[in-house]
């Protein structure tokens, strides 16, 4: 599938607002120990115990942002890429990596493709990142780029964080016939307008996903009421 103009637009704003936040960021103020090591990082502590022993494994870090997951995961002995939107978030994430005596690799997503082989990696690491991309090319593309057996740890806008309240009662019928919903008009503090969020019910994720990946665990709210998390294993 070719992409739209429409995802072309939307990603090249997505690049430029990230690109600019990426020049605020202080580094000597970014955590990347403490995202899975503080008491409070559950979530990331959850990661650590599904993906075990990541010493020599390739790991993605999808719409890696600052790269902190990869950094963190770079210093465990995985062989990290991060890929983003934002050029400026990936040169973050290459001086994130730096100071943390780390070499990471990374690469600017330009289409709807994600750059890279058939099968490259054992890992992926996606964390508030699906909401932001079109699925119907997002979840054939990360099966395609797994290894058989590898997994992926994503999370996902569940059910309980559609917006019913902010929607006419023909799209929310919509979203309860079918189980997802893209909604456009964002609705987060301090992020921009054309921020979209996608919205998939449990039914949706086990029915639509399940023809790429074995579907090991949905956790409704995740495990720290963030977003829900789906654990999966390529075909």
């Amino acid at each position: 599938m070719q992409p739209s103009p429409n995802d072309d637009v939307r990603r090249q704003k997505e690049a430029q607002f990230h690109d600019q936040w990426a020049a605020d960021v202080d580094l000597d103020a970014t955590l990347i120990d403490e995202t899975f090591t503080s008491t409070t990082a559950i979530e990331n502590q959850f990661v650590l115990e599904q993906f075990g022993d990541v010493r020599g494994l390739r790991v993605l870090d999808y719409g890696c942002g600052a790269a902190e997951g990869g950094i963190y995961l770079a210093k465990q002995g995985a062989k990290v890429v991060a890929i983003d939107v934002s050029p400026g978030m990936l040169e973050l994430a290459q001086r994130l990596a730096k100071k943390h005596g780390v070499e990471i690799e990374t690469r600017v997503v330009s289409g709807d493709a994600i750059p890279a082989g058939d099968g490259e990696f054992d890992r992926i690491y996606g964390n508030g990142v699906l909401h932001h991309v079109p699925l119907s090319t997002a979840i054939p593309e990360l099966a395609r780029i797994m290894k058989p057996g590898g997994c992926a740890f994503l999370t996902v806008h569940g059910s309980w964080q559609f917006p019913r309240e902010h929607l006419p009662r023909a799209e929310v019928r919509k979203f309860d016939s079918s189980g997802f919903y893209y909604y456009g008009g964002n609705q987060t503090d301090g992020l921009p307008e054309f921020y979209g969020s996608t919205y998939h019910s449990e039914q949706y994720i086990r029915e639509h996903w399940s023809r790429f990946f074995y579907i090991e665990l949905i956790i409704p709210r995740g495990v720290n009421n963030h977003q829900d998390i789906v654990v999966c294993r390529k075909r």
